[in-house]
């Protein structure tokens, strides 16, 4: 008989919290990077504290990726898998993305003219305010690079694995809808046809599932599923924002 496996499973549960844990002290370590760029010195200094950065997602995206292949070793083995199989630990992120990625969160911080239209409300704040907004942005884009790291340790072990099936994502009670309605689709996902779409800050996990298992939606994403068939899937192109205030609606916080 298929033994069940859900998105709300305790082992789940405890790899989202050991990746938010770990991309805590990430947050906590950018931040103590600031100090590096000196705003007299903005075309010196930024790229040395991408460097810096780049360095701290190397490291945390190693860890990120050990702590998925140990919680893929653990499902494996209570799922009674035969044979061996040795976990591949995903790759770090292109140097060029990493850099990319950081440019993004610090581009306001260049002078800008105030005359000029293409000059945003936000590049004219003060440079402290700007500083602030780069750092927020930085921590959210090296969570994503780092999280992503793990996911695709994961993804990769199921693609290369013959006794496992498919993946599924496990999404919190406080995931945006975004997060919510993919994990609605359950085990849909097999081993070459998709990879995991997340946004900064999204600490959705991968479940993987294998042979002799069977995936079941939790209580909560079951109600998330109902929500969207009733309220948001019949409306080709509106189905996000109808399925955003139909979770709003039904007490499903954050409405984001």
């Amino acid at each position: 008989m298929a033994t069940a496996v859900s998105d709300v499973s305790p082992a789940a549960a405890r790899q989202r919290a050991a990746q938010r844990r770990l991309t805590a002290r990430l947050t906590r370590d950018v931040r103590g990077l600031r100090r590096i760029i000196i705003p007299s010195r903005l075309e010196a200094t930024v790229p040395d504290w991408i460097a810096a950065v780049r360095a701290l997602v190397d490291q945390y995206g190693a860890a990120s990726s050990a702590l998925s292949a140990d919680y893929y070793d653990a499902e494996r083995i209570g799922a009674r898998a035969p044979g061996r199989f040795s976990v591949p630990l995903a790759e770090p992120p292109p140097d060029e993305q990493v850099e990319n990625s950081l440019r993004w969160a610090t581009k306001d911080l260049w002078p800008r003219d105030p005359e000029d239209p293409a000059t945003t409300e936000a590049q004219l704040a003060p440079l402290e305010v700007r500083l602030g907004q780069a750092e927020r942005k930085a921590e959210a884009v090296t969570q994503k690079l780092v999280v992503d790291q793990g996911r695709a340790t994961v993804q990769e072990a199921v693609r290369r694995d013959r006794q496992a099936t498919a993946w599924a994502r496990s999404a919190a009670l406080g995931a945006c809808s975004f997060c919510k309605l993919l994990a609605t689709r359950g085990a849909v996902y097999k081993q070459d046809t998709a990879d995991f779409q997340a946004h900064d800050g999204c600490h959705c996990g991968v479940v993987p599932v294998f042979k002799g298992q069977r995936f079941e939606l939790s209580d909560h994403a079951r109600e998330w599923e109902r929500l969207y068939r009733e309220f948001a899937a019949p409306h080709s192109g509106d189905q996000l924002r109808r399925f955003r205030l139909a979770l709003a609606e039904h007490g499903h916080t954050p409405a984001l």
